[in-house]
């Protein structure tokens, strides 16, 4: 190791021996990395610290997703998921179509719905709340995450009810985490050129440390790849890690990668597969007090989230069940589906053991 690194300048030599001595990364070296270090550089770091956590163990839980409606109130440039009403590609979903979801479903032995979709007019507080008891009354086990910060805002501005109180009657319909969705960039110069009509960035703060209050662990994330610059990613960051030194809330943290297709940003051309792998690195190296870096395969492919373990994640999310279009439906995977023995297969196959857990990242044992 340390002959390899003796060939880099004295700032990675720094950097590098910080992340040795568990020392936390500060702003100048996160962008650092970004704009003069190579991806092996910070992949061997990142591995180096994704092994001290976790050995050679990658994570993954049996979930299906549940996509209410893709009819939405807003219409984010970026965005390949949103429909009119009436519109070919449009759904919106019943409580009785959930329910016949759930019930084919729960055969496999899910541990989680995840719950996502679009700003709908209609279906806001009452809708979820007697739905998700209606779930707990027959399947108390299942853990139900859903909605991002734009989503609890939205049923907050309808239904007249403040933020904090509504996470409360959410949580006691049975909601037990947020899916963290919906940050983007937290700046908001950005937010307005890409998606206006969203919850600012103070207020995606807001909610998940209300829901870091109430008890609910968070996921969070980061859509990078768009007009964003590497400060841009880095103060993100920043604003993610503060947080989670205050309420040790976020269980994992998502980087998803901007996708060209079916939107209305029409940029040319994505981030590069190495541009991917730096930040899976850069985030677990920068990101020191959030346990888990997911590699979300849906959106970047089983073969990219595999090579992302290497990089620093050290989680797999789950097996998908096909049941979510959002990303496909913007050019990534188009049939996101995947068993525990494929999963454990691919793992093994790349030098690691995969692990199923559940939705707060506990190992699963099965005798």
């Amino acid at each position: 190791m340390q002959k390899f690194l003796s060939k880099y300048s004295s700032e990675h030599q720094e950097i590098a021996k910080s992340v040795f001595e568990n020392k936390r990364l500060s702003f100048d070296q996160a962008l650092f990395l970004y704009e003069n270090a190579d991806p092996i550089f910070c992949g061997l770091l990142a591995d180096y610290k994704r092994t001290q956590l976790y050995q050679n163990k990658i994570f993954f839980n049996k979930n299906i997703h549940i996509e209410i409606t893709n009819i939405c109130v807003n219409k984010c440039r970026f965005c390949s998921f949103f429909r009119e009403k009436g519109q070919d590609g449009s759904w919106d979903l019943e409580a009785e179509d959930v329910l016949e979801i759930v019930k084919e479903k729960v055969s496999t032995r899910i541990t989680e719905l995840h719950f996502t979709g679009g700003l709908h007019s209609k279906k806001t507080t009452d809708f979820y709340s007697n739905l998700f008891k209606k779930i707990k009354k027959t399947y108390p086990h299942l853990h139900i995450k859903a909605f991002t910060s734009v989503e609890i805002e939205h049923f907050s501005k309808v239904d007249g009810i403040n933020l904090f109180e509504l996470l409360k009657l959410l949580k006691e319909s049975g909601l037990n985490s947020l899916a963290g969705g919906g940050a983007e960039i937290l700046n908001d110069d950005i937010r307005k050129k890409i998606c206006p009509e969203k919850t600012n960035s103070e207020t995606w703060l807001q909610i998940h440390k209300y829901a870091h209050q109430l008890g609910l662990k968070t996921n969070c994330t980061m859509l990078y790849g768009h007009i964003e610059t590497n400060k841009d990613r880095v103060k993100h960051l920043e604003l993610l890690r503060n947080l989670q030194d205050e309420t040790n809330g976020f269980n994992s943290f998502i980087p998803l990668k901007y996708k060209i297709q079916g939107n209305k940003l029409a940029l040319k051309q994505e981030a590069s597969l190495i541009d991917e792998l730096k930040n899976y690195s850069i985030s677990r190296l920068f990101l020191d007090n959030i346990p888990h870096l997911k590699a979300y395969w849906p959106m970047c492919g089983k073969e990219t989230a595999l090579l992302a373990m290497s990089f620093g994640a050290d989680d797999f999310d789950g097996t998908i069940s096909n049941t979510t279009k959002i990303y496909s439906m913007a050019g990534a995977e188009q049939k996101p589906e995947l068993g525990c023995d494929e999963i454990k297969e691919l793992a093994e196959n790349a030098g690691f053991i995969a692990v199923e857990r559940d939705s707060e990242y506990r190992e699963l044992i099965f005798f």
